[in-house]
């Protein structure tokens, strides 16, 4: 299993056989090397998109007309998606779609949604997270979120070894916040902070979250490092 960071809250999970873009965003993403727009691409089966705010689904179209993958999200996203042509798994919190061998439940997350139009701003649905299971390991990926009382039932029934937390802070928890969620509510072996250093509101360091987790591998990869688990 493979987990490449893309900058900001967008990754490239490649897992069982498919490979998952997680709120892809690369163009107009500063975190993002253009150059590399290719590989970080290549291959896609599915785009999991948590939330409809322009850093997680400016690019849909985009990367669904280049990429022809499979988009997965709420029905209100799902039917936006569909009118842009594209194919769809439309779902809902609870809820489990077999994406290529993997296995994505819809959860929880606390913050909004909705998306920008040219005929200006629809709502998005809710804002999710998603649990991902494949290859003997479950990934948390939180989506846009703060601390919620949620994160403890859904700690102790999927079990997810390792999270992708936000963390930045400002739009969502902070690095403090995260670590204490970790601590409180999972079992992390390995946790992955994203939606920070993208802009200057946000967290420039991650180093609160590590300090805040000791005996947990907080591991901070550069953009487009492939981490192999």
């Amino acid at each position: 299993m493979k987990i490449t960071w893309l900058g900001h809250a967008s990754f490239r999970i490649e897992i069982a056989d498919a490979v998952l873009l997680i709120d892809p965003w690369l163009t107009g993403n500063p975190s993002f090397p253009d150059d590399r727009r290719a590989e970080a691409l290549a291959g896609a089966t599915h785009i999991l998109i948590t939330h409809g705010h322009f850093d997680h689904t400016a690019e849909l179209d985009e990367i669904a007309r280049e990429t022809k993958a499979t988009i997965c999200a709420i029905p209100e996203i799902g039917t936006v998606a569909e009118a842009m042509g594209y194919a769809v798994i439309d779902f809902n919190k609870g809820g489990t779609i077999d994406a290529a061998g993997a296995a994505v439940t819809m959860v929880n997350a606390v913050h909004s949604s909705s998306i920008a139009t040219k005929d200006g701003v629809i709502y998005g649905g809710t804002e999710s997270g998603f649990m991902i299971s494949g290859e003997g390991h479950t990934i948390y990926v939180s989506g846009d979120t703060d601390v919620m009382a949620d994160m403890e039932w859904m700690g102790d029934f999927y079990k997810p070894d390792i999270g992708i937390l936000c963390a930045g802070g400002h739009y969502t928890m902070g690095m403090a916040a995260a670590a204490y969620a970790a601590k409180r509510f999972f079992d992390f072996k390995t946790v992955i902070p994203c939606h920070y250093k993208t802009f200057p509101a946000l967290a420039q360091s991650a180093q609160p979250l590590i300090d805040g987790l000791p005996g947990v591998d907080v591991k901070t990869p550069a953009v487009m490092d492939v981490l192999t688990f």
